[in-house]
């Protein structure tokens, strides 16, 4: 019964409790303060699910993720224009402006935010905000990932909005670089509620496609009540517990400020810079100022005090070349007791600057020169890390910090805390006039920044580029140190949290005990513990490096030993993008070496050690690095190696290595298990597997040496390995100094588990002596499937003419005799004047097709134009050439095939009117001696008429029967070209011989043996946004019966079986469901039988899908038969076997039987009438291709949408 409407507001107020409390959906109370605090009150972290939190326990500090796979994590867009957010995934998108892929799982099947193409003229923002949050402790960092390619919008921007003021956390005008971005912001201690927002501006000229992935907040909570702290830990007043060294550090880490009002902080000395300077004595170089209003872009968002823009801060304007000097007043001898100065500095926007804090100690007789106790150098990010200098002196001393600004960068201070025991000395004269005075520096006839070598002077760009201009005696290895000189090779600290990396003497170390050459006295680089508050892990970086040579590697002793959680890697910086090329495995203590190879890089680079551990964990845990060397990295030193470009990569890579495109490699790896070599089937290959180690980037370059032409046309033979559900592209190019990059050949998609032979001719132009540089490039499209090549060979000549074409990247050879009537284009623009709106390889409006006008005025009625390939080998046996042809609406004439060996003899004519659909063409080829085909138009003088070529291949053995197949040379005319709508999953074409990493059938049905071959599909690979893979027939005539003979294999396990084939009819109309089976489990070849008829043009389509979770079990097809205008006769079987497929009556018969026996039994006769009077349908909906209706047929009834079943 209703409630009465007044009555409702009471009972929400009821079910509410008192206010300020919320309910949570487990039935878990909480204050609402307690809500999206980074904090788990509720089993479950119920409480959190809606502000990012999807993890099952975390503990304190652990990152609150938000992946936007589920849903959007409270995340709301807030734009007030058509520029808005929501979110969306690749595989959905229609227009590939946006990335191709997500970040979080890196396929097209992934979810992010996006704010899409806004076609308007105005300025617009698009806007994305956080649920409220509560309550961010003082270590609080965001980590997100965004895409924008420079171009696409204007600015981005991230803003915290805490009570009356908005905060920038970050602002950017670009230019932005391809693929996905990281982004890391600290948001420093927040009190009360806030939102984050992230936005994108756009104008006029940009098309403004943005994306947002992978939000995490990391080390955000606050402490949580404890009944009593681990020994040495100060208990607040609100019951939290914090370490020993978060007390008066300026920094509210109890969440209730008790850990700097009480007292033991009574006594310290703090200088925040709001209201003045305090007891320091500053020179000219430093300034109190503010964030508020415009300012330079490295400057501090706001200050470290208050944590807002109106905060104040010192601030570095002295000149580069020259410090600012801030002095401490004189202080007293400390005796026994520390003096204790923490401090907050703050270094961005150049790597020249540095913050040096220096001891300058007042001896009875003259002053003493400074001394270095802590030095800051280079880019520490747009955060304020704290630090801390202990000192003990038997002299009264002062304490100097001096700031050297670099170009672009910031240098400021805030928050300097001295402890009880910096005792003043009394009032006294003033500091003496030149107490700091730097180091006089030594006169040398070069300009500020270059390097004086001897009677030379080198510039900063020739720096550190592995290319010796010095003197041998004065040469150095940039970066290579054995850690013995306190330079330490030019390894500079950059760490920011509990951690830092320093020189260690081995004899001070527990363990080790001795540096990597075994000698106690020596030095290494260790771990070692720090005063930063933020991240955890421990950064260590050399300067600018390179660029560098193919064969750079930096050879190195290290010492690990860590628990799970701990690491130790090496990255190599370039600019914003971060690759990680080596980590230590967890092992036994002592020293051990390895070597990584850099390999070429063309930009200057930076190499940088990360390493985490817990020094106060169980076992001594340590981490070191010691000796490292750089080795063979000049980018100019040549060896005949780098000429080797013939190489089946049993010795070595030859003179091929892998580019750094992304984070994927290819790698030199030995056969074994499913991988095998093509040399030898026990030898080496390349392979690019994203999945080993999983890789975030979109592919990978493999590269040559520049190389110089040996002749005027040259041909470049490889043998190559595409295999597996979700591949992607493998594309060869060549590079030429000023020229754009020329794609040669390029295959897309599965090509079977079997290596294939491909060419390409390279044409060089005689007499210039232009270098070029071949490359091979791996794009992947998830992360199911390998790519493989080997047994690379170069020789003089041109090469034959190629068994496969799909003129995606050339004409492949094809010449119109000078005639120029034959086009190579793509109707991505839609304003082709002729031509179909798609091609056949990749069915998109970008893909490429060969296409000749036949209007009058193009080609007048009669009049012929040609097509001629390059001459292709003799043949041993018969083969089958097949091509697919696109005829216009309006008659266009007659297509004619030519075989021209001696002599031209004509193999096809066809003479039709066209439609929407490519055809496919199939001729049987014999010939003794090298040929062409010739592929000729007959114009019959219509306008507006076309005749359109794609996809050639020449396979060996005769021509099948239209939609027939045995699989054993190929998939003759089937199509497996994965559509983005189901998942981009395809078929593959396999044999049980062939040692394959997915589950397969044993032996073929035609010669029932290891080296028969079929198609098959892994349905294991099906997830969430993966629905099915097809496997689709040429376009077939109308027919009124027609029979589908085929046979299928499904090995699901007997107890987890949840895949399905089914067998669709395509047309116009939509759909047909003419057959399907889940049932058999039984590991062997059964045969389907399945009666065809269709008034219109169709396409049989084998789906190959999931009736539940996925399971890991592969769906075979082998011997595929159409037989036209014929009924299916019942099937015949031997001695044993079982009919556990036949035709549709039958099942349909068979599954409505075995129901009423099983209805008769549980439910009674009633619910056995109602059964018999429903349609037998699973209950599921077969995907629908794209142009065609969502109409769904099952065999015995007819579902029609609510939109149409009113017209019927």
């Amino acid at each position: 019964m209703p409630l009465p409407g007044h009555l409702l507001p009471a009972l929400v107020l009821l079910l509410a409790g008192p206010l300020g409390w919320a309910w949570i959906p487990n039935n878990c109370r909480v204050p609402r303060e307690a809500t999206c605090n980074f904090v788990c009150d509720c089993p479950g972290c119920s409480e959190e699910t809606q502000c990012g939190y999807h993890r099952a326990s975390p503990a304190l500090g652990a990152p609150f993720a938000c992946d936007f796979e589920q849903d959007s994590c409270g995340w709301q867009d807030i734009s007030t224009s058509g520029y808005s957010w929501l979110r969306d995934r690749a595989g959905a998108a229609v227009e590939a402006l946006g990335p191709r892929s997500d970040h979080t799982l890196g396929t097209d099947l992934g979810w992010y935010m996006a704010v899409g193409t806004h076609r308007g003229k105005e300025a617009s923002t698009a806007a994305v905000r956080s649920p409220v949050l509560h309550n961010a402790a003082p270590t609080c960092e965001l980590r997100l990932w965004y895409h924008a390619a420079s171009g696409d919008v204007a600015e981005l921007r991230l803003e915290l909005t805490h009570r009356a003021e908005t905060l920038t956390l970050w602002q950017s005008s670009g230019p932005w670089g391809p693929g996905w971005q990281e982004l890391l912001v600290t948001t420093g201690r927040i009190r009360d509620d806030f939102r984050v927002t992230f936005s994108a501006t756009r104008n006029a000229t940009h098309r403004g496609t943005v994306a947002l992935d992978d939000v995490v907040f990391r080390g955000c909570g606050l402490p949580a009540p404890q009944a009593h702290c681990l020994l040495g830990h100060h208990h607040c007043q609100n019951m939290g517990c914090v370490e020993p060294h978060q007390l008066c550090d300026g920094e509210d880490n109890c969440g209730d400020s008790s850990d700097e009002d009480g007292p033991a902080c009574r006594h310290h000395t703090a200088t925040d810079f709001e209201t003045g300077l305090g007891p320091w004595n500053p020179s000219e170089g430093w300034a109190r100022n503010h964030s508020a209003g415009a300012r330079p872009a490295a400057w501090p968002r706001r200050d470290h005090s208050r944590n807002s823009a109106h905060g104040s801060f010192l601030v570095s304007v002295a000149e580069p070349s020259a410090p600012a000097v801030l002095s401490s007043p004189e202080f007293q001898a400390s005796g026994a007791h520390n003096c204790s100065l923490i401090f907050y500095h703050y270094l961005h926007g150049s790597e020249d600057g540095y913050l040096q804090l220096f001891l300058q100690t007042q001896s009875p007789g003259s002053p003493q020169g400074p001394v270095l106790l802590r030095r800051r150098h280079g880019e520490l990010g747009a955060a304020w890390v704290r630090d801390r200098v202990d000192i003990q002196s038997e002299h009264p001393f002062r304490i100097l910090l001096t700031g050297h600004t670099g170009p672009g960068g910031v240098v400021s201070l805030d928050d300097l805390i001295l402890s009880d025991h910096c005792q003043p000395v009394p009032e006294g004269p003033s500091p003496p006039v030149g107490l700091w005075a730097p180091a006089p520096q030594p006169q040398d006839f070069c300009e500020p920044g270059h390097l004086s070598c001897g009677d030379l002077c080198v510039p900063p760009e020739q720096l550190c580029d592995f290319q010796h201009r010095c003197p041998s005696a004065l040469a150095t290895v940039p970066g290579s140190t054995d850690f013995e000189p306190p330079t330490a090779g030019g390894w500079e600290d950059a760490s920011v949290g509990r951690l830092q990396w320093g020189r260690l003497r081995a004899q001070e170390s527990r363990d080790p005990g001795s540096d990597a050459g075994g000698a106690a006295p020596g030095h290494f680089l260790s771990l070692q513990r720090a005063w930063g508050q933020l991240a955890a892990e421990a950064r260590v970086l050399t300067p600018p490096l390179g660029p560098s040579g193919p064969r750079c590697e930096l050879r190195m002793a290290y010492y690990f030993h860590s628990y799970p959680q701990g690491f130790l890697a090496l990255v190599v910086v370039d600019g914003s993008r971060r690759e990680l090329v080596w980590q230590a495995p967890s092992g036994s203590r002592g020293w051990k070496v390895d070597t990584v190879l850099l390999g070429a890089r063309r930009r200057p680079f930076r190499l940088e050690f990360v390493g985490l551990v817990d020094l106060d964990g169980p076992g001594q845990q340590r981490a070191g690095v010691d000796n490292v060397a750089l080795k063979d990295c000049s980018p100019v030193t040549a060896t005949e190696k780098d000429s080797e470009v013939s190489c089946n990569f049993e010795r070595d890579t030859c003179g091929w290595h892998s580019g750094h495109l992304t984070d994927a490699h290819w790698r030199r790896i030995q056969s074994h298990g499913p991988g095998y070599d093509h040399t030898t089937g026990q030898g080496y290959f390349l392979l690019l597997d994203p999945m080993d180690p999983p890789a975030r980037g979109p592919g990978a370059h493999l590269l040559t040496q520049p190389q110089a032409p040996a002749a005027p046309q040259e041909c470049l033979s490889f043998w190559y390995h595409l295999h597996g559900p979700q591949i992607g592209t493998l594309r060869l190019a060549v590079r030429r100094e000023g020229e754009p990059e020329t794609v040669l050949w390029s295959r897309t998609g599965a090509h079977g588990n079997r290596w294939l032979e491909a060419w390409a001719t390279l044409h060089h132009q005689s007499g210039s002596g232009a270098k070029y540089q071949l490359v091979f490039e791996g794009l992947r499209d998830g992360y199911h499937g390998t790519m493989a090549l080997d047994d690379v060979a170069v020789r003089p000549g041109p090469c034959w003419a190629p068994r496969q074409c799909s003129f995606e990247d050339s004409a492949c050879g094809f010449s119109s005799g000078g005639q120029g009537l034959w086009t190579r284009q793509a109707n991505a623009t839609g304003h082709a004047s002729w031509g179909p709106r798609t091609d056949h390889t990749t069915e998109t409006a970008q893909g490429h097709y060969m296409v000749v006008d036949t209007s009058p005025q193009a080609l007048p009625r009669g009049h012929v134009a040609s097509l001629t390939s390059e001459e292709h080998p003799p043949l041993a046996q018969p083969a089958c050439l097949n091509f697919w042809y696109h005829l216009s609406l309006r008659n266009p004439g007659t297509l004619q095939v030519h075989v021209e060996e001696a002599e031209r003899h004509q193999v096809l004519s066809v003479r039709a009117h066209g439609g929407f659909a490519w055809r496919l063409g199939s001729v049987d080829v014999q010939a003794e001696r090298a040929w062409r085909v010739v592929f000729e138009v007959v114009a019959a003088g219509v306008e507006h008429s076309y005749v359109a070529l794609d996809d050639l291949l020449l396979q060996d053995g005769p021509c099948p029967r239209p939609a027939s197949c045995d699989f054993e040379a190929g998939l003759c005319g089937w199509s497996h070209l994965p559509w983005p709508g189901l998942g981009g999953y395809s078929w593959d074409w396999s044999s049980g011989a062939t040692p394959s990493r997915y589950l397969q059938p044993p032996v073929d049905h035609t010669l029932g043996t290891e080296a028969g071959h079929f198609v098959l599909f892994e349905t294991g690979v099906l997830g969430p946004g993966g629905r099915a893979a097809w496997l689709r027939s040429q376009p077939l005539p109308p027919t009124k019966a027609s029979c589908l003979r085929f046979w299928y294999h499904m090995g699901f396990p007997e107890h987890f079986y949840k895949g399905e084939l089914r067998v669709l009819l395509n047309s116009e109309r939509g759909q047909l469901t003419v057959w399907s089976t889940g049932g058999p489990l039984r590991h062997q070849w059964l045969e389907g039988r399945v009666q065809v008829a269709s008034a219109e043009e169709f396409q049989v389509v084998f789906e190959a899908t999931l009736s539940g979770q996925p399971a890991l079990g592969p769906i075979a097809l082998d011997d595929v038969e159409y037989l036209a205008g014929q009924h299916c006769q019942p099937p015949t079987f031997s001695q044993g076997e079982t009919a556990l497929a036949t035709s549709v009556p039958t099942v349909v018969g068979s599954t409505l039987l075995a129901l009423v026996l099983l209805v008769l039994l549980g439910l009674g006769g009633r619910h056995w009438l109602q059964k018999k009077g429903g349609c037998p349908s699973r209950g599921e909906t077969a995907a629908t291709a794209p142009g065609f209706d969502n109409i769904v047929f099952n065999a015995d009834c007819v579902t029609l949408p609510a939109s149409l079943s009113g017209h019927q």
